[in-house]
């Protein structure tokens, strides 16, 4: 299995962090088979598209919340890194907290 679990929405609550403030937070290693989607489809254009990341963030965002590892944003590149058969990837956590805010 490559992620944790699949699943289909966010179930922390809304920590509202803006594209800056996720650039705040520092590259760490997380195992891809750690993390819990929170997008359960794909779209095989962005998978493939070399310039995937010319817009976004280099690294994908994860959120940690009640010991889980929600992949919020980055899941192309997560997938692309499991195709790749790399085991880990550099994501930026932020770790949250029952009301939201970071803990």
């Amino acid at each position: 299995m490559i992620f944790k679990r699949v699943g289909y929405d966010r179930p922390y609550p809304d920590h509202g962090l803006k594209q800056r403030d996720w650039a705040l937070l520092p590259p760490q290693q997380v195992r891809l088979d750690q993390l819990v989607t929170t997008k359960d489809t794909l779209d095989l254009t962005t998978l493939l598209d070399a310039e995937s990341t010319f817009f976004g963030d280099l690294f994908p965002h994860v959120v940690s919340w009640r010991g889980d590892y929600y992949l919020e944003a980055g899941l192309h590149r997560a997938l692309r890194a499991a195709l790749q058969q790399r085991a880990v990837l550099h994501a930026r956590i932020h770790v949250c907290g029952d009301d939201g805010t970071s803990t």
